[in-house]
Parts: C-alpha cells; sequence; structure tokens
C-alpha cells in the first residue's frame, strides 16, 4: 500500500495583513528611511545601468556580487520587519515579502512555495521593463536584483539563512516572455 503525502502548498491567498510604510527623510544627512532602514528610492534606469554593470563585470562575478547585495539587504530588512510587528504565520510573511516587493518599486510578485521548493511569478519587472525601453530584448534574464530579493523573502518567510536558497530565473520578459518565473529550492 502506498501512502501519498499531501504538499502542503502556502501563497499569500487568504491574507488579510497590510505592509505598514513608515516613511521619512533626514535632511541633514539626505537620507530616506523606510520603516527605520536606509532606502534609495528606486529608479528602473538606475537599476537597468547597474545591471549592465554586472553584467559587465563577469571576469569577477559581477552578477553574483549584486544579487547577493540584494539578498542581503532585503533578508535583514524583511526579517527585521516581521519581528518588530510579530508576523508569525507564513500566509501572512508571504503577503508582506509581496508587497514590499511591490512597495519598493521591483514590481508585482506573487510566491508559492511547498516543502522544499518554491517559484516566483512577476508579471512586471521594473528591472526588465526598464531595460526593454532602454535596450530591447535580451537573450537572457537580467533582474539579479529580483533574483535576490525572492532568495531574500523565502528566507525571512522561513527563518533560513538565505545562503541556503539557490534561485533560478526560468522565464524572463526581457527575453520576450509574458512574465518572468523563478523557480526555488533549497
Amino acid at each position: 500500500m502506498v501512502t501519498k503525502v499531501k504538499q502542503e502548498k502556502y501563497t499569500s491567498k487568504g491574507s488579510t495583513v497590510t505592509f505598514k510604510a513608515e516613511q521619512s527623510f533626514d535632511s541633514n544627512r539626505m537620507r530616506h528611511y523606510l520603516n527605520g532602514q536606509v532606502t534609495v528610492m528606486h529608479c528602473h534606469h538606475y537599476a537597468t545601468l547597474f545591471s549592465q554593470l554586472a553584467l559587465d563585470a563577469a571576469h569577477f562575478g559581477g552578477t553574483d556580487l549584486l544579487t547577493e547585495a540584494s539578498a542581503e539587504t532585503f533578508w535583514g530588512t524583511l526579517r527585521d520587519y516581521y519581528k518588530k510587528n510579530r508576523v508569525e504565520d507564513i500566509t501572512d510573511r508571504i503577503a508582506i515579502a509581496e508587497q514590499y516587493c511591490s512597495f519598493v518599486g521591483l514590481g508585482d510578485i506573487k510566491f508559492e512555495f511547498s516543502n522544499n521548493s518554491g517559484q516566483a511569478i512577476m508579471t512586471h519587472s521594473h528591472v526588465d521593463e526598464g531595460w526593454l525601453k532602454k535596450w530591447g530584448k535580451h537573450d537572457k534574464p537580467v533582474n539579479y536584483m529580483g533574483k535576490g530579493y525572492i532568495q531574500a523573502a523565502w528566507a525571512a518567510i522561513y527563518g533560513q539563512d538565505p545562503v541556503k536558497v539557490k534561485v533560478e530565473e526560468v522565464q524572463s520578459l526581457v527575453c520576450g516572455d509574458s512574465q518572468s518565473k523563478f523557480a526555488i529550492n533549497w
């Protein structure tokens, strides 16, 4: 007799939690803060330029550095947000990660996780849309910041180290696909 184990899928469906944004500006230091964290305001043209710079720096792993910097930054921010606001439910954590991604200007994202894998779908990606406006289609994905964000979000949602999370962009808006799709494994 074979016993089937139900694979629980976790999404934000059913969550009623809303991301709380406390914004401030320090005019002496010329710094923007979001929930107490220094935050650079989003510009998809700027993000496109440093994505190209990362590609140009292939001889010393520029794209990996951009992904790692994104993961490290967003992981701490999301982890601290969950702790400060006592967000413990997985569904609510996913909802906050989706809302935060949109709020900081990375685009629209939906997560789905089960056991040790998952996926993230971006129907709008400001990095990809900026790239398309500036240079047109590309032959490979360029959303290294988004990849790092997804790595950080999963790790923060589950209270893990982001280094253990592997993310691969398997479909890309910048390559002509109708959405960007990321496969997540840990």
